[in-house]
């Protein structure tokens, strides 16, 4: 469980966030949405710790991600894993490279476990067998397979992920969202999302945080998103007639 306490940011004279408080729980897609300029990428790297607030806090369980010393922050650390909106794979580093790289800057496992652990990983998102391949060579949809790999390698308790559908087709979209939501589920991890997908929102959305120019202006479930009154969300969410229509047929009008 990650729980954001009142979080303040602010950069100059320019207030970006304006207390939020939202915990993100275990065993659940936690998503942050809003429109552009609303907050979600500078909270999402002050949940992450690349930015940090000017007023609140972060826990991570019972611990107060700001107030830790240097080793227990490592440790934290080594509990996250991240998927990059580009992929951040190294062109240069073969899949199983760009997979292990984490378990070698981190661990003092053999070549071996190490070995056996890409090929799970792999496995998991079903990419058996492409071990020696370089990204170039896979597509963009595998590629993002391949940082979903990377991301859980070191079996983490917090997975972040920053728009992981962006640049990918509907049904790869699809895909990924499924990738994810299993694996969270399957370990309990506590999954972060920052995405504009609204595919995404509506199918894997367990607990979802709306953002509305740096606050928190709804937070709820996926089913909650078609019976709430909140005009704002309702703007963001339903902004095409075809979804102002899926709605109004789900409720019955």
């Amino acid at each position: 469980m990650i729980v954001a306490k009142n979080i303040f940011k602010q950069f100059g004279d320019q207030e970006v966030l304006k207390g939020i408080d939202f915990t993100f729980e275990p065993g659940k897609n936690n998503l942050i949405i809003g429109q552009s300029g609303a907050g979600k990428t500078v909270f999402l790297k002050i949940l992450v710790g690349l930015f940090k607030p000017t007023d609140g806090q972060i826990w991570y369980g019972d611990k107060n991600f700001f107030a830790l010393d240097k080793d227990q922050l490592r440790q934290i650390r080594m509990d996250v894993g991240m998927l990059f909106q580009a992929n951040a794979l190294f062109d240069s580093l073969t899949i199983e490279e760009n997979i292990r790289f984490p378990m070698d800057m981190f661990t003092n496992m053999t070549v071996k476990e190490k070995r056996d652990r890409v090929d799970l990983c792999l496995e998991r998102v079903n990419l058996e067998g492409i071990n020696n391949k370089f990204p170039s060579e896979i597509s963009g949809g595998m590629q993002k397979r391949v940082g979903i790999a990377r991301a859980i390698v070191l079996n983490p308790k917090y997975l972040f992920c920053d728009e992981p559908n962006s640049g990918l087709d509907p049904k790869t979209a699809i895909t990924i969202d499924e990738l994810i939501s299993g694996i969270t589920i399957d370990n309990n991890i506590t999954t972060v999302i920052n995405t504009h997908d609204m595919n995404s929102v509506m199918e894997i959305g367990d607990n979802i945080c709306f953002l509305d120019q740096g606050k928190l202006a709804w937070k709820g479930t996926k089913s909650q998103v078609l019976e709430s009154n909140n005009e704002r969300l309702e703007e963001f969410i339903f902004a095409s007639p075809f979804l102002k229509k899926l709605k109004a047929r789900a409720l019955g009008k």
